[in-house]
């Protein structure tokens, strides 16, 4: 099987970029980042202090998500509900910062998107996948961009869907949860050593679809 490996901070457009090349192979999307927001939007939605591991590791047994594959693209349901842009808010994004370190969390969901990896051709995005969750992918990109930029493709983003949100809050949310990410002891959210790095801060979604599949090709040949 291959797998492709996208990593990278929020709003550096991996989800964009992973749906884009996922159609042009046939492979399969798997959206890690939705993972574990489903995870915080049920933590948020159950009052549970997301500050208290003991109390995250206790919530866990109550989670239900499952991945479905709806008109050529991937749906993530809590329960018997499609979460959709309910998990994309900043609120929800901050909580997943917090308890995507957590090891219990991790091991949670880890077993669901490897046992995809091992029997489909996929393209997952997250922020940890070409260092711990595909660490033998065969094609490895970290895509980034400015702060300001990545800040203002979220707002817009958002906007757009009707979420009401500033460009100041998301900046300041992002710069927080980036250095979150980066310090975290469980699986940070740095470039694995083997991973192409893909700045698309002046780069639209069409440009960078096609610079990553130009990498794509250079690894499988």
């Amino acid at each position: 099987m291959i797998n492709i490996a996208i990593d990278g901070p929020s709003g550096g457009g991996k989800s964009t970029l992973a749906k884009k090349i996922a159609k042009e192979l046939g492979y399969i999307y798997v959206d890690t980042g939705a993972l574990y927001r489903s995870v915080a939007l049920y933590m948020q939605r159950g009052g549970v202090n997301v500050q208290d591991r003991a109390a995250v590791i206790a919530a866990l047994p109550g989670v239900a998500i499952t991945m479905k594959h709806e008109g050529g693209t991937q749906q993530v349901y809590l329960g018997d509900e499609m979460v959709g842009d309910a998990i994309r808010t900043p609120e929800i994004s901050q909580i997943a910062s917090l308890i995507s370190p957590i090891p219990e969390v991790r091991a949670f969901l880890l077993s669901l998107q490897m046992e995809i990896a091992e029997r489909e051709n996929v393209v997952m995005d997250g922020r940890d996948i070409g260092t711990v969750i595909l660490p033998k992918a065969q094609v490895k990109i970290f895509l980034s961009a400015s702060n300001q930029t990545r800040a203002m493709r979220r707002y817009k983003e958002l906007t757009e869907k009707g979420i009401q949100t500033t460009y100041e809050e998301i900046l300041a949310a992002m710069n927080q949860r980036d250095e979150q990410d980066r310090n975290r002891e469980t699986a940070p959210a740095i470039a694995a050593p083997d991973a192409v790095l893909l700045d698309n801060s002046e780069l639209d979604p069409e440009q960078t679809l096609q610079a990553a599949l130009e990498i794509i090709r250079s690894k499988l040949g």
